[in-house]
């Protein structure tokens, strides 16, 4: 994982790509339906600001925020999902206004912890580059599902890196979700970065291998495309194994996305 200061810039750069794709949006538009079953874009931008404000929080103020995580003790996924009923989903400016807030928030206080320091999350204490690294994956992740819904492209850069590296720390994340045992051995991942830099991880001689563009990488362990459509490689039957499975977040995996859903990426064009 790279420092601090530059794992935060990049934050604020995913971030703001929120912002373009939303910002100009009339309120109707606001309404479109999500690849995700039953979310609008309003409920994926209001998503997106719970999760910055639940980091901003735990970086800030512990106490407030282990007594936020007591309240959805069993239930975390519904407390993120039943969260969403405050946020101001029929009044677009309102959204975006508070978005535009907690985003801002949650990075300036994850940006004031010292880096050698952690921040309480919901099992163990963090590192504050490595819970910017996973807001880039639910920036990511989101951001994706309303790109889709706009027809749209995201930016795709290197900073990608820290999602990429993000995942394949927390590979067994896949394995967990489907109530299997992760394997001891490493994997080798030999990633292409939007730029064309090799990204190298892992043994050079580790039997299970992953290969592929740091794009479709990111799609598939945010789950946001079917592996089928993705340039991702594989050898080894574990590596096989994990490409049906990986997720690069906790708790159940959700739908994903069915093969040929949206058209594959090649080449920087849909």
């Amino acid at each position: 994982m790279t420092d601090l200061k530059t794992v935060i810039a990049d934050l604020t750069a995913e971030s703001e790509q929120i912002d373009r794709m939303v910002a100009g949006l009339d309120d109707a538009r606001w309404g479109l339906p999500t690849a995700a079953p039953g979310w609008t874009i309003a409920d994926q931008v209001a998503h997106l600001s719970f999760i910055y404000r639940l980091a901003g929080t735990a970086a800030s103020d512990a106490a407030a925020f282990q007594a936020l995580v007591e309240r959805a003790k069993g239930d975390f996924d519904g407390a993120v999902n039943a969260a969403l009923d405050d946020y101001p989903r029929a009044a677009p400016r309102e959204l975006f206004a508070r978005w535009s807030a907690e985003r801002t928030a949650g990075i300036d206080a994850l940006a004031a912890v010292p880096e050698d320091g952690t921040v309480p999350w919901l099992v163990n204490p963090l590192p504050p580059a490595i819970l910017a690294c996973a807001g880039i994956m639910e920036t990511f992740a989101h951001g994706q599902d309303i790109a889709d819904a706009l027809g749209v492209r995201p930016e795709r850069t290197d900073r990608l890196i820290h999602l990429v590296g993000f995942a394949i720390l927390v590979r067994d994340f896949g394995y967990q979700a489907h109530g299997l045992t992760p394997p001891a051995e490493e994997f080798r991942y030999e990633i292409t970065s939007p730029s064309g830099q090799a990204w190298d991880f892992g043994p050079e001689d580790a039997e299970q291998r992953v290969s592929g563009p740091a794009e479709d990488f990111c799609l598939l362990v945010t789950r946001r495309r079917h592996p089928a459509d993705l340039a991702i490689r594989v050898s080894g039957a574990e590596a096989e194994r994990w490409l049906g499975i990986a997720q690069a977040y906790r708790g159940p995996a959700g739908q994903g996305r069915l093969p040929g859903q949206f058209a594959p990426v090649r080449d920087g064009r849909r």
